[in-house]
């Protein structure tokens, strides 16, 4: 019986399709959107033919190049309840198409990070942030700007590798702080106690009467206060949650007026239930206008006497030459380098390792005439800063050049056992000029597009004139932001701007005042730090 072959009944065609292996099934990109594909299943029409499609876009990795002028901000970063420069950016990305609704508010979604994070009031010129954004169909930066207030303005952008975080992978930050000349003049705008001790003197201080009206007006004091007692500075501290454009008060007078209180009282603290009471009272003769006594004693900063003869005021031959831009330029070279700064922010202690800050240079070199106001520009390069630590650098570098302060103070400070109570110069010169990304332009030089603020430098430098100077040197010329702080650099304030005696904590007060008559001699202070 022959036994027939099973193969033979086979046809090989078939046997070919059974032995090929299933092909594999493409995964989604995770850089795109939900639909990869270009056309929707739109509905059908009424004869039955099919509507052109919506397209559908993919998402792009970049970096975003803008700036904005701080006025009205609290900084850079999102804060609820707070207008900030970030949440109105991402809100003007959603109305542009670039994040999707199911998005909206959820910047980790779309991988969003910032180069900077500037602080209330402060501007800035480079800012960069980062993130997967739908930037099709052509248009993107135009459809983003519509729908910002003019005082943000983005440039461009650029495409990046998926991995980039415009944080991480920046590798320095530029700081410009645009500071008045006449900050720099020792005997311009001093304190109440320099002035009246320089009267009848050779080189007499002459009192601002601009700044004394402005200072009127405003309800608040500014550093340290070491000599009241706690219900005294309570008193003073009411209501003086003013804009700190303006915070500076230039006679002190309210503190003046309670010492006088509690001294004829013969108590050295006032009862809480007089509290509300002495401040009204105090803030009406302010409003009101000056005592007798006051007026006998302003009639003596203004030169003349009781009977309204006045001497005419004296001129500042002061200017930003060789000599001084050289001594300015040594005192800002003492911050470069790798150094403890926790006495140039809030809320860092000295032993927190990132209070270590590494400054690649400092230095002012350059002048600008802005609406008739010189300025100096003071260009800082860092790794990273912390929070008021450039206002800080800025402010004790002023006091030096005005010989309130010595210049070792400035290598006291770097010291990890030693709290010193820094003068923080005001918001409104700062601005970020520009965030540095070399390492990356490097790595991928090859492939993508050098991130530099090379390409919109024209633009950015009209948007500086335009909004950020023009609102540096108007805010000088309306409110005397500088000035004022400049009646406030007084030892009344800073009482450690003395520089420390052997012994002597930098929270004891000082019984003994030192006024300088606006010599350009430096002020020899004892050094000594106490490191027991």
């Amino acid at each position: 019986m022959e036994i027939e072959n099973p193969n033979l009944s086979v046809d090989p065609q078939r046997q070919e399709e059974e032995q090929q292996p299933n092909p594999k099934k493409l995964k989604m990109s995770t850089t795109t959107s939900d639909d990869d594909e270009n056309y929707d299943n739109g509905p059908a029409a009424d004869d039955g033919e099919a509507l052109p499609k919506k397209p559908r876009y993919k998402r792009r990795k970049i970096a975003i190049f803008f700036a904005y002028c701080g006025v009205g901000y609290q900084g850079m970063q999102k804060n609820p309840g707070a207008k900030t420069i970030e949440g109105d950016l991402e809100e003007a990305l959603y109305h542009s198409g670039a994040v999707p609704e199911q998005q909206r508010g959820l910047p980790k979604r779309f991988d969003f990070a910032r180069s900077a994070r500037t602080d209330k009031g402060v501007s800035a010129v480079g800012q960069v942030v980062s993130g997967r954004f739908y930037v099709d169909p052509p248009g993107f930066i135009e459809r983003l700007n519509s729908n910002l207030s003019p005082q943000i303005r983005v440039f461009g952008f650029k495409r990046v590798t998926g991995a980039f975080n415009a944080k991480k992978f920046c590798d320095k930050r530029r700081y410009v702080y645009l500071l008045p000349v006449f900050a720099l003049d020792p005997s311009c705008h001093r304190d109440r106690e320099s002035v009246l001790s320089s009267v009848g003197s050779e080189n007499e201080l002459v009192k601002c009467l601009e700044c004394s009206e402005r200072g009127r007006k405003v309800f608040g004091v500014m550093g340290k206060q070491n000599f009241h007692s706690k219900s005294d500075f309570e008193a003073v501290s009411v209501g003086s949650s003013i804009s700190s454009n303006t915070s500076a008060l230039l006679e002190l007078e309210i503190e003046e007026k309670i010492g006088n209180r509690t001294s004829e009282d013969g108590k050295g603290n006032v009862d809480d239930a007089d509290d509300n009471k002495l401040t009204t009272e105090t803030v009406k003769e302010l409003d009101d206008g000056a005592t007798q006594s006051d007026k006998i004693e302003e009639d003596k900063l203004d030169g003349g006497n009781v009977n309204g003869n006045a001497k005419p005021e004296k001129r500042s031959e002061f200017s930003f030459v060789k000599q001084e831009r050289e001594r300015f330029n040594r005192i800002l070279k003492l911050y470069e380098g790798t150094h403890n700064f926790h006495n140039f922010t809030t809320r860092t202690k000295a032993e927190d390792p990132s209070a270590k800050r590494y400054i690649i240079s400092f230095n002012a070199n350059t002048t600008v005439n802005v609406e008739g106001i010189e300025f100096v520009k003071c260009e800082v390069i860092g790794q990273s800063f912390m929070l008021h630590q450039i206002r800080k650098m800025i402010g004790l570098a002023v006091a030096i050049m005005r010989n309130i302060s010595p210049e070792s103070l400035i290598e006291t400070a770097f010291e990890q056992n030693v709290n010193i109570n820094v003068p923080m110069a005001p918001e409104v010169g700062l601005y970020l000029d520009e965030c540095f990304f070399s390492s990356y332009n490097q790595k991928w030089k090859d492939s993508h597009e050098e991130l530099s603020m090379k390409a919109y430098a024209e633009e950015a430098e009209d948007f500086k004139m335009k909004y950020i100077y023009a609102h540096i040197a108007s805010t000088e010329h309306k409110d005397g932001v500088v000035a004022l702080w400049l009646h406030s650099l007084n030892y009344r304030n800073y009482s450690d701007l003395r520089g420390l005696n052997n012994g002597q904590s930098s929270d004891a007060k000082c019984d003994d005042e030192i006024v300088d008559n606006g010599q350009n001699t430096d002020v020899k202070h004892d050094e000594a730090v106490d490191m027991a």
